[in-house]
Order: C-alpha cells, then sequence, then structure tokens
C-alpha cells in the first residue's frame, strides 16, 4: 500500500517517518511523495586513469572516485558572468555519472519501505538521479546517495538545495524481522556523503580476496575530507 499525502503527514508527525531538515509541505509534498533536494556533495569517477573496475577485486577500487563539495570550493571559485549572484553549480556533461546525495537525512520504520525517483522536470533535461537503485529498505537511516546521468546532449548544471527527486512510501504487511540499520551486512546504512561501490564485500569468494576486502575498509575509514575541483 502506497501512503497518500495524508499519510505521509501523519507518519512524519508521529516521528515514524524522519526527513531532517523538516520539508515545506506546500512545495515538496504530492498527493503521494514528498520532494527531496540536492546536497552540495559529490564523488566523481576519474575514467582517465581507472582502466577497469573488477567486482571481484577490491584493489581495483582504489582512486576510482574522489569527494568534492562544491560549496566548500564556492568560495574560491568565479561565478559565469550570465549567472545571478548565488550558490555554485555541479556541471554534469552529455554521458557523465557522479554519485550524488540528498540534503535531507531520512529515517524509516521498520514497517515502511520508500522508493526514490526523478523529478518529471529535470527528466525532460536528461538527468537521470538513479541507475538501478531506487529501492530504500524498511530501517534505514541517512542521507539517500543518487546515482545521478546526464542521458542528454547538453551539459546541465545542478545546484544545491534544488528539489531533485521524490520519495514514495510503502506500508509492509508485517514489521521487517530485522531492519536494514540492524543488518550486519548492511553497506551503506548512516550515509553521509555519496560513497562508493562496496560490492566487492558481496563478491569476494577466495581466502584472499575476503582478507583484500577488509584491508580495503579500513583504508575507506575514516573518509578523507572532499578534495576542492573547479566548478562553475
Amino acid at each position: 500500500m502506497i501512503l497518500s499525502d495524508r499519510d505521509i503527514k501523519k507518519q512524519i508527525a508521529a516521528g515514524r517517518i524522519k526527513i531532517e531538515p523538516a520539508a515545506d509541505y506546500a512545495e515538496a509534498l504530492g498527493s503521494c511523495s514528498i520532494d527531496l533536494r540536492l546536497s552540495s556533495k559529490f564523488r566523481v569517477f576519474k575514467q582517465a586513469s581507472t582502466p577497469y573496475i573488477d567486482p571481484r577485486d577490491p584493489n581495483t577500487f582504489d582512486g576510482i572516485t574522489e569527494p568534492t563539495d562544491i560549496a566548500a570550493a564556492a568560495e574560491e571559485q568565479p561565478l559565469l558572468p550570465h549567472l545571478p549572484k548565488g550558490p555554485r553549480a555541479f556541471v554534469l556533461h552529455p554521458g557523465e555519472f557522479a554519485l550524488g546525495l540528498t540534503h535531507e537525512y531520512v529515517e524509516l520504520p521498520d514497517d515502511i519501505c520508500a522508493r526514490i525517483e526523478g523529478k518529471s522536470s529535470l527528466g525532460r533535461l536528461g538527468i537521470v538521479i538513479h541507475s538501478t537503485a531506487g529501492h530504500i529498505d524498511a530501517g534505514y537511516k541517512g542521507n539517500i546517495t543518487l546515482e545521478i546521468t546526464n542521458i542528454g546532449m547538453i551539459p546541465v548544471l545542478l545546484y544545491p538545495t534544488m528539489r531533485f527527486c521524490q520519495l514514495s512510501f510503502e506500508q509492509l504487511t508485517t514489521p521487517a524481522e530485522i531492519p536494514y540499520f540492524k543488518k550486519k551486512t548492511n553497506k551503506y546504512a548512516g550515509t553521509t556523503a555519496p560513497g562508493a561501490s562496496k560490492i566487492f564485500e558481496e563478491t569476494a569468494k577466495s581466502a584472499k580476496q575476503k582478507k583484500a576486502v577488509k584491508e580495503k575498509l579500513k583504508r575507506l575509514s575514516p573518509a578523507k575530507p572532499p578534495k576542492k575541483i573547479t566548478v562553475r
């Protein structure tokens, strides 16, 4: 059962669904979904220096992406002459893929899951906000990582805090026995920055590969501060 606008408001008012900062219902609430905004944090891929990715070999994940926060870079970069004063934009070029993040932090109870989808107006510009991972498990806690692609033919400027995607909610028939945040094998609970793929945790088979996974996870924590890059 998909929650209606009135049910979404009831669940938020009861504290069962948490969205922080709080949404402006007049702008963000649809008939059966609620809009989320885009964060200033991204993770970009280094195609020129990455020959391939092997999902079974965690060593091939080293250095394939780098984080950037366009809010942190904003003070150093000049504005384009035709743009009004305001936040800097992340330029997503045709065919480019980047990881983004919702501005809002989300918590779900153990009997409600969610789906994240794009906005029609952005879709008409060729912007896809998730590749395949549109399902959000019951019990998820954290900001939501976005798998953003420009499938159009023209670069598109993406601005922090713009309404970027929409979240709908579904009621489970019974509460999940093991909600996402309690699963020992969960890889992305508590997300606060766009995280690179950890598929190697699932695909490592040999003892050597599993040892490499443990060493890789140690290298991933703590995370390095975002690198400042030139933005427009």
